[in-house]
C-alpha cells in the first residue's frame, strides 16, 4: 500500500491560504475534505481564480472539496439509559471498509473500524483499545478482530500504527497498545490468536519503538529509544518538525510567540500528540504550552506499557513453541522494569514521574501517570501502597480520577477526568488488592457519565470531574461527543463492579 500524499504536498499554496485565513474555525477541517477533481487540476484553478480581484476563498473551496459523509448522530433519540444510548452509538459510530479515493487523506483499512465520533472520524490508535473494551461488553467480538486486523495491515504496510488512518498521521504513532488488544481477543477467543499476531507485534516494537537500540551507548538517544546504565528505555517522538497539518494555525502562533526555534517546538508538539496526551503540564518546562518538552522527557507510561508489550510477546513466542524467543523477551521485559523501579520513583512525592532526558532526573510534577506500572503490575507492594495513597488522598475528587492537579487550560490536566486513565487507575488497583477504592473511583466516575448524560442525551471526550456535571473544557477544540473510549470504558467498568 502506497501512502496517500498528504494535503500540504498536494495543495501547497493552497493549504496554507486556507489554514491561515481563518476560513475554518478547526485547522482538521481542511485537511479532512475530499477533492472532487485532481490535485493539478484543483491547484490550476486556483492559481487562477486568485488572480481575480472578486475571489474569495469560501467559495473556492466547495466547489472543488467536499465533506466526507458522516452518519447522522442518535444523541437526540432519548435512550433511556447511557448503555442503550451506547449499544446504538455502535453502529453510528462504526466505518465500512474504505474505498481508495483520489486526493484523501484517509489511508484506508480492510475491515470495518468503530471511530470515536465528533471531529476524528478516522480510527485512533490508543483510543481504539478502550473502545474495544465495551465492544466485547456487547458481544461485538467480530469488530474487535477487524480493528486488529486493521492494525496488523498497517503494521505489515507502513511498519508501524500511526497516531489514526491519516496520511497526515503517519510520521508518530501513540502509545503502544496493539499487544494488549491482541490479548484482550485472545481472552475472548482462544490463545491461538496470540500466535497468528506474533509477527506484528515484533516488528512494531523491533523496528519502530526500538529502532536504533542496538547502536546506542549509555547516555545516547536515538529517535524513540533511549540508552541508560540499565538498558533501554523509550520517549514520544516523531521525525517530522513542521507544524501539524491538522492543528497547523494553533502550532505556528504558538512558535511565533514562543520566542523558541520554530522546529524544536513543532518536534515537541508533535511528540506529545504521540503521547496521547496533547497537551498537559506534564510536558512543559514553565507554566505553559510554549514550554512544552516532551521529546526531552522519558515517560513513566511508555514504559510500563512497553513492559506488558514484551511480556505479551513473550507469551505468544512461548505458544508458537519459540523457547529462546519467549525468554529472550522475558528478559527484555525484566530488564525494563527493574530500570522503572531504578529511576522513576520519587521518594518525596510518593508516586512514579517522568524523568528528563538530560541525566535521567526525576520531574517534579505528579499525574495518573502514576498508575501504569500498577497496571502493568510491576511496581513493588510498598510503591503501589504509596501510589495508592497519592490516589486516594489526592487524585480522587467527587467525579472520579483527576489527571493532574495543576489547571494550566490543557485538557490534560485538572479539572479533567478521562476514559482510558480512569480504567488504567481502577485496574491497577485492582492488581494490587485495592479493590474498595478501585470501585469508589469507578463509581464516582460512572455518575458523573450518567448526571452529564441526564443534561444532554450525550457521551463525551472527558469530563469535569471536580464539579461533576459542569462541562469539561481546555484544549485547542471544543469537546466531542460521541464517544468510542467512553463509551467502552463505561460498559467495562459497570460491568466490572457488578460482578
Amino acid at each position: 500500500m502506497s501512502l496517500p500524499t498528504p494535503p500540504d504536498v498536494l495543495f501547497p499554496e493552497l493549504f496554507l491560504e486556507v489554514q491561515r485565513s481563518g476560513l475554518f474555525p478547526d485547522s482538521k477541517t481542511f485537511v479532512d475534505l475530499v477533492p472532487m477533481a485532481p490535485a493539478e487540476q484543483v491547484n490550476q484553478a486556483f492559481q487562477k481564480a486568485r488572480k481575480d480581484r472578486e475571489f474569495q476563498l469560501s467559495e473556492f473551496i466547495p466547489r472543488y472539496f467536499k465533506r466526507e459523509v458522516l452518519e447522522s448522530a442518535v444523541s437526540e433519540q432519548g435512550f433511556q439509559s447511557p448503555s442503550d444510548h451506547i449499544e446504538q452509538l455502535w453502529t453510528v459510530l462504526k466505518r465500512p471498509t474504505d474505498q481508495v479515493v483520489e486526493g484523501s487523506s484517509c489511508i484506508p483499512l480492510p475491515n470495518p473500524y468503530i471511530v470515536p465520533g465528533g471531529r476524528f472520524n478516522e480510527i485512533y490508535y490508543w483510543d481504539s483499545y478502550f473502545t474495544q473494551l465495551g465492544l466485547v461488553e456487547s458481544g461485538e467480538i467480530d469488530t474487535v478482530r477487524h480493528m486488529v486486523e486493521n492494525f496488523a495491515h498497517l503494521i505489515e504496510t507502513l511498519g508501524f500504527i500511526p497516531n489514526g488512518n491519516r496520511s497526515y498521521f503517519a510520521t508518530r504513532s501513540q502509545p503502544p497498545f496493539f499487544a494488549l488488544m491482541v490479548d484482550l481477543l485472545a481472552n475472548h477467543t482462544d490463545e491461538s490468536v496470540l500466535a497468528e499476531f506474533l509477527p506484528h507485534m515484533m516488528r512494531e516494537h523491533l523496528l519502530f519503538w526500538m529502532d536504533g537500540a542496538a547502536k546506542l551507548s549509555v547516555g545516547e538517544s536515538n529517535r524513540r529509544v533511549v540508552m541508560t546504565e540499565k538498558g533501554p528505555l523509550n520517549r514520544y517522538w516523531d521525525d517530522v518538525a513542521t507544524p501539524r497539518q491538522e492543528s497547523f494555525i494553533e502550532d505556528e502562533s504558538l512558535a511565533n510567540a514562543s520566542g523558541r526555534a520554530a522546529e524544536t517546538i513543532y518536534r515537541d508538539l508533535r511528540a506529545g500528540a504521540e503521547s496521547g496526551w496533547d497537551f498537559s503540564s506534564r510536558w512543559f518546562n514553565g507554566e505553559d504550552l510554549s514550554t512544552i518538552s516532551t521529546s526531552e522527557i522519558v515517560p513513566v507510561d511508555l514504559n510500563s506499557l512497553l513492559v506488558m508489550v514484551e511480556q505479551i510477546i513473550a507469551k505468544a513466542a512461548a505458544i508458537k513453541g519459540l523457547t529462546e524467543l519467549s525468554s529472550h523477551y522475558e528478559q527484555l521485559a525484566k530488564q525494563r522494569a527493574d530500570a522503572i523501579e531504578h529511576y522513576f520513583f520519587n521518594e518525596s512525592l510518593g508516586c512514579y514521574v517522568d524523568l528528563d532526558l538530560a541525566g535521567l532526573k526525576q520531574r517534579e510534577h505528579s499525574s495518573l501517570a502514576m498508575c501504569f506500572p500498577l497496571f502493568a503490575g510491576i511496581a513493588s507492594p510498598q510503591r503501589a501502597a504509596a501510589v495508592v495513597t497519592q490516589l486516594n488522598e489526592v487524585f480522587l475528587k467527587p467525579g472520579g480520577w483527576v489527571t493532574t492537579n495543576v489547571d494550566s487550560g490543557e485538557q490534560w490536566d485538572s479539572p479533567n477526568g478521562w476514559a482510558p486513565l480512569q480504567w488504567i487507575c481502577f485496574q491497577g488497583l485492582k492488581q494490587y488488592h485495592f479493590n474498595d477504592l478501585a470501585e469508589e473511583g469507578a463509581k464516582r466516575w460512572l455518575t458523573t457519565l450518567d448526571l452529564v448524560f441526564s443534561q444532554t442525551g450525550k457521551m463525551l471526550e472527558k469530563y469535569n470531574v471536580v464539579i461533576p456535571g459542569e462541562i469539561a473544557g481546555g484544549g485547542e477544540y471544543a469537546v466531542q461527543d460521541g464517544f468510542g473510549w467512553t463509551n467502552g470504558t463505561y460498559l467495562a467498568l459497570k460491568r466490572a463492579i457488578e460482578t
